[in-house]
């Protein structure tokens, strides 16, 4: 499915490995601009293709003296220049630019990591109103550092130590930051971005879900002829039921919606779903119970890979079995499968629409991404593929999607196979974890936390420990707690819950549910881990 046609005001960020070049991006949403980010090496034909107002370069751990350092095209400075496209050049992108304009890069005597001080020299675009000797706190992460800049460019602030913190060349329209405005270690960073788009780059904040929604259903329409049929693989999930409502308001009843029960859902989710579906979202939904089919295939597999690889191939298996039943009852095959697959999903799986990003690592395949066989009879539909976790809900709220649903917390699509660390088919691990999950789930919404939390989760662990139950000396398994607090999912911190809580349910899961007999939780932030255990 061909991507939206893209905004003259679009915000390109090409992207060179930067831990942080995601937070560009929602900073940049969050001020009602268009943002994309994609590969920093991309060819200049694709740069060009997306019509942004903006380029950013984005930070990232590579050195410019590096065989292998990563650069943006030949010609792109001076297709910038020639189409009134300003570039801004943030850590590792401000040298980058220094070094291919004739200016110098060297390793920094000092390395500056962490909140440092700066100062403004005089008056500047890039710093709007303030003047020199004004200061400011910003965060460092960079080891080389420009010395020398290339001809028409000004250093206009500098860090504590002496190193060029911002340049600019006005004529030429090319800007660099050292320091990464983007992070909330610096405070000023929000005002010098909305600083540099509004008042610097003239874009303007006209970006609104709406028109996000009625570009998509342009896109939909197009894309699916008017004699075509669609599959929806529904997950239960916000994101698969406001891909699925959205597709429904485009092509209405040639959406055919499939629940699929792989035998790896929550306590009672089946029922609670296809309630919700029926009763409120008014959406056609056939159910499938392939429990059996897929525990089968799972058996004895352990690595989480595989297991992802593995159900991404039964539902595929699933759906063109789907397929094949529809085009009896209604003479045509469906060509085309909607999915949730979200910007996060895109960023951690593989490379972003129309991109190979090479500069930074895979951290887990999605089945809705990476882990799809690539023999796959259906095309995708992926409506939700440029937008973050809470730009979906608000699409959700547009299309009257039940706000309760909405603000459901986040379910992998790989289901408990991904929160059983070792053989899901092991035991009654599955039965056990979701004993586990509805006492702590329900916990949580007793004592009102539900909605401050943006995931929560129980996970079975592959070990088992001695403990004493009935004055007997048991053997039995361990159980981890996760909640989480994030904005978009791509950063976490552990949610710190009170102490009486976690006593309370861990009670409760040792006395309700046979076979546990330890819990413990897990406080580690996303990153270094990521928020799901596998």
């Amino acid at each position: 499915m061909e991507t939206p046609t893209m905004k003259p005001d679009t915000v390109l960020i090409l992207d060179y490995g930067s831990q942080y070049t995601h937070l560009i991006t929602r900073r940049i949403r969050s001020l009602n601009v268009f943002s994309l980010v994609i590969s920093g090496t991309s060819s200049l034909k694709s740069i060009t293709s997306y019509n942004p107002r903006v380029v950013i370069l984005s930070g990232g751990p590579h050195s410019v003296h590096a065989l292998d350092a990563p650069s943006f095209p030949d010609g792109f400075i001076e297709w910038a220049e020639s189409n009134g496209v300003h570039v801004l050049g943030i850590c590792y992108g401000l040298q980058l630019i220094v070094q291919k304009l004739g200016g110098v890069v060297v390793e920094g005597e000092s390395k500056e990591y962490g909140k440092m001080e700066i100062e403004v020299k005089g008056k500047s675009e890039i710093f709007g109103t303030e003047s020199a000797g004004d200061k400011q706190m910003v965060w460092m992460s960079h080891g080389d550092e420009a010395v020398k800049l290339p001809e028409g460019f000004e250093v206009v602030a500098q860090s504590a130590q002496g190193a060029v913190a911002a340049l600019e060349n006005r004529k030429k329209r090319i800007y660099g930051l050292q320091y990464h405005p983007e992070v909330t270690h610096s405070p000023k960073g929000m005002e010098t971005l909305r600083h540099f788009l509004f008042d610097v780059c003239g874009v303007s904040a006209d970006w609104k879900m709406e028109d996000l929604m009625e570009e998509e259903i342009k896109v939909i329409n197009k894309t699916v002829a008017s004699d075509e049929h669609v599959i929806c693989a529904l997950s239960g999930g916000v994101d698969s039921t406001v891909a699925a409502t959205l597709v429904h308001r485009a092509i209405g009843d040639r959406l055919h919606c499939i629940f699929v029960d792989n035998g790896l859902l929550r306590y009672k989710e089946q029922e609670r779903v296809m309630d919700t579906f029926e009763r409120d979202l008014h959406l056609p939904v056939t159910c499938v119970d392939a429990s059996e089919q897929f525990l089968s295939q799972l058996k004895g597999v352990v690595d989480p890979e595989t297991k992802r690889k593995i159900i991404g191939r039964e539902f595929i298996n699933i759906f063109d079995q789907f397929a094949k039943e529809l085009e009896k009852k209604h003479g045509k095959k469906p060509a085309f499968l909607v999915q949730g697959t979200l910007y996060p999903d895109v960023i951690e799986s593989c490379p972003p629409p129309g991109t190979d990003r090479t500069h930074s690592h895979t951290i887990k395949s999605h089945h809705n991404v990476g882990g799809l066989p690539k023999d796959m009879k259906l095309k995708l539909i992926e409506p939700l593929k440029l937008l973050f976790k809470d730009e979906v809900r608000e699409l959700g709220r547009i299309l009257n999607v039940p706000v309760g649903f909405l603000k459901r917390h986040p379910f992998p699509g790989p289901g408990l196979a991904v929160r059983v660390l070792g053989d899901v088919t092991q035991g009654n691990a599955l039965e056990v974890l979701r004993q586990v999950d509805e006492i702590f789930i329900q916990s949580i919404r007793d004592a009102g936390l539900y909605d401050s939390i943006w995931q929560a989760f129980a996970v079975f662990l592959p070990v088992r420990s001695v403990g004493v139950q009935g004055d007997k000396r048991t053997h039995s398994h361990v159980v981890a707690l996760r909640a989480v607090t994030s904005q978009d999912g791509m950063t976490a911190d552990w949610f710190n819950f009170e102490h009486k809580f976690l006593d309370d349910v861990s009670r409760k899961i040792c006395n309700s549910v046979q076979g546990v007999n330890r819990v413990v939780q897990d406080i580690t932030s996303k990153p270094p881990s990521t928020i799901e255990w596998e």
